[in-house]
């Protein structure tokens, strides 16, 4: 079972390698060659990224699934090890949003909650 684990948090992992970078090649980039994309406070540009952040978000939680997946293989399962591993995947989600956004997309300020909340809670 350890096997199966290992195997499903490496596929997850990688999942969400090959989602970014092809998204980003084949999806994003052509969709934001287009003319006609919505403009949100006044521009464009809040429109393109907001959906990149959102895009590559997909690519962390799989990644903070594969690290659940990796401790799930190393029995009994700790609460501060799955917290600590829910909380930075949502700090890493903060910080893509943040950062993606320039602060203008507020989901940041729910992401840190979330992930410090998280980690302090499940803290033994």
């Amino acid at each position: 079972m350890k096997t199966l684990l290992y195997l499903s948090s490496f596929l997850a992992f990688g999942i969400g390698v090959i989602h970014s970078v092809l998204g980003e090649k084949y999806i994003l980039t052509r969709l934001f060659r287009r003319d006609n994309i919505p403009e949100l406070f006044g521009s464009p540009d809040f429109t393109i990224r907001t959906l990149r952040f959102a895009w590559h978000i997909t690519t962390l939680a799989w990644w903070g699934f594969a690290a659940i997946l990796a401790l799930l293989a190393h029995p009994p399962l700790v609460t501060s090890s799955v917290g600590t591993v829910i909380g930075c995947t949502f700090i890493a989600h903060f910080l893509l949003a943040l950062i993606g956004s320039r602060g203008k997309h507020l989901s940041w300020i729910i992401f840190l909650v979330i992930g410090l909340s998280a980690i302090y809670a499940t803290r033994g």
